[in-house]
């Protein structure tokens, strides 16, 4: 797993990790990162520190900076928490997949009856549901293999 801060073109600053740099590149290509406070899929890697691992007794390897066990600690919280509410979206909504955007608009104009769903959209089909008044969030895809 590879961690990059990035960089949105309306300067926000979040951060995400990746499989290897190829899959970051890929994901920017094909538009699939997007930025955490606005949407914008106009993303780039920010400068970074670099990540120092000290060698502990016996051969271990630690952070270096006690402050870095403790923002890995608060990562794995906040995953275990991110996890805890996608289980409960899947066990509790209707994933309605590409449907997302004309299901949440019929729900808010009151075509259908209002429901819990889950499902797709583009950063540019959130905005303008976000602009319509329609009360929509979003979710991080969380890896199987690190939740």
């Amino acid at each position: 797993m590879i961690h990059y801060t990035l960089r949105c073109d309306r300067g926000h600053s979040f951060e995400s990790w990746f499989q290897s740099s190829s899959t970051y590149d890929s994901q920017v290509k094909r538009k699939l990162v997007t930025c955490a406070v606005c949407g914008s899929a106009k993303v780039e890697k920010a400068i970074m520190a670099p990540r120092i691992v000290g060698a502990k007794k016996r051969g271990s390897q630690a952070p270096a900076d006690p402050s870095m066990s403790a923002m890995m600690a608060e990562e794995r919280e906040l995953r275990a928490e991110l996890k805890q509410l996608h289980d409960h979206l899947v066990k509790n909504a209707d994933d309605v997949g590409a449907r997302f955007p004309n299901e949440a608009r019929k729900m808010h104009y009151g075509d259908i009856e209002p429901r819990p769903i889950y499902g797709e959209a583009s950063p540019e089909e959130t905005k303008s549901l976000i602009e319509e008044g329609v009360a929509v969030g979003s979710l991080p895809v969380l890896r199987d293999d690190r939740n």
